[in-house]
């Protein structure tokens, strides 16, 4: 098969790409004349100059072209402007499936998140019926996410064969953005030091994430979503195999519920005053709570997680040694 990947540059777009060409596919990617390649170093594969805003290249990129995995959003939302975040992830999902049905792809993959499905307000793991149930001014991220669903849940029903994926938050080698990376490295630098919440989260590595987007594409059903994750696990226990991974401090620094409301808010006025801040207000409301999700769908129809959590910190730590991150 001939697949397209937008967003091919990127930590798990690459890792995608990897996958595909592994196993025999080949591989275009999507990208602007600046990027970055260095994900793609040592990888065989098509450049498709464009952008996921752009109709005119899209269509020259889907050309020829049987799968199209629909990576491209913008993800580190804590850091983007909201309106660039919904253009990206709302009306670039829409263009890029008007581009695939117009050239006859047989097969979209659309990468969604989990947070486009809403947390159990009693802490058990949400599976894929769970409606988006935040404050979509306070998450513009999850809901920027449920918006590009109903785009593709439209484009199913008039026809085109897309299937959607919802990575929980994703670990490994390669995420030269430090989208979720900053686990690692901020237990390396502040050790018994980080704050710990009461709640948890749904963790997963992003080479089982790229091969159950190729799973996805081989036997997912059209107009199915898949939560793609391998553990849930307490903010404590998480950062214990880090620091354990890492060498530094079990970090031990409780955080009480009560505080996190203050917190946020302190976090609100840095970033109006132009100060950046690690984490976003929202991510610390919800530090509270148990984010976690039922991967048994997934797990059924494209198979099992084949990385643990600690083999995919100590790869990831590793990675980030070479190059100097830590």
């Amino acid at each position: 098969m001939k697949a397209l990947i937008t967003g091919g540059t990127g930590f798990v777009g690459s890792h995608v790409a990897r996958a595909l060409a592994a196993a025999g596919h080949t591989v275009r990617v999507l990208h602007r004349p600046t990027s970055r390649l260095d994900a793609l170093d040592g990888l065989p594969f098509e450049s498709a100059l464009g952008d996921i805003l752009d109709a005119d290249s899209l269509r020259a990129a889907c050309a020829g072209c049987d799968w199209v995995f629909h990576v491209a959003a913008v993800a580190d939302y804590w850091r983007a402007d909201t309106a660039r975040l919904f253009r990206a992830n709302v009306d670039g999902t829409r263009l890029v499936l008007e581009a695939a049905r117009a050239a006859g792809v047989r097969r979209v993959v659309f990468t969604s998140s989990a947070a486009a499905i809403g947390p159990r307000a009693d802490g058990q793991p949400a599976d894929e019926s769970e409606p988006f149930n935040l404050p979509p001014a306070r998450f513009p991220y999850g809901y920027s996410k449920v918006l590009a669903e109903q785009v593709v849940q439209e484009a199913a029903a008039a026809g085109l064969e897309v299937v959607t994926v919802n990575p929980v938050v994703v670990l490994g080698p390669g995420d030269l953005n430090m989208i979720s990376g900053t686990y690692i490295t901020q237990v390396k630098k502040l050790g018994a030091l980080v704050p710990v919440t009461s709640g948890g989260i749904s963790v997963v590595d992003v080479r089982d994430v790229a091969r159950m987007h190729l799973a996805a594409a081989e036997r997912g059903r059209s107009g199915e979503r898949y939560l793609l994750g391998t553990a849930n696990l307490p903010h404590r226990d998480w950062y214990a195999l880090i620091a354990e991974v890492v060498g530094a401090r079990r970090p031990f620094f409780p955080t009480p519920d009560w505080a996190l409301p203050p917190v946020a808010a302190a976090i609100d006025l840095a970033r109006r005053l132009g100060i950046q801040t690690p984490v976003d207000s929202n991510q610390v409301r919800l530090g509270g709570r148990f984010i976690y999700f039922d991967f048994s769908k997934a797990w059924g129809e494209l198979g099992q997680p084949q990385v643990t959590m600690r083999q995919s910190v100590e790869d990831t730590y590793r990675w980030y040694q070479a190059r100097g991150y830590v």
